[in-house]
């Protein structure tokens, strides 16, 4: 395993979701993805189902997992794509 290769692998993002934002259902076939929620409050979207999100929390998304983000208010995530080993 290539320690240094998956380092330089990892995307980090920061997005913030206000209440009028839809981001569709999509899939990262590669990557592992984690939010965590740095402000705010609101859901971490599966196809069939929801969790909730708020400051603190995290919510975990296996490679190849239709998954979205939403919220009522607003809502403030970091997000870390992480290759599949």
């Amino acid at each position: 395993m290539d320690l240094e290769n998956i380092k330089s692998s990892i995307a980090t993002n920061v997005y913030h979701i206000p209440s009028d934002k839809k981001v569709p259902l999509h899939q990262h076939p590669k990557h592992d993805e984690v939010f965590y929620c740095v402000k705010g409050e609101g859901f971490g979207v599966l196809a069939d189902g929801e969790e909730k999100l708020e400051a603190g929390k995290a919510f975990i998304v296996p490679a190849g997992t239709m998954h979205a983000l939403r919220s009522d208010s607003e809502m403030y995530v970091t997000s870390f794509l992480i290759p599949k080993v």
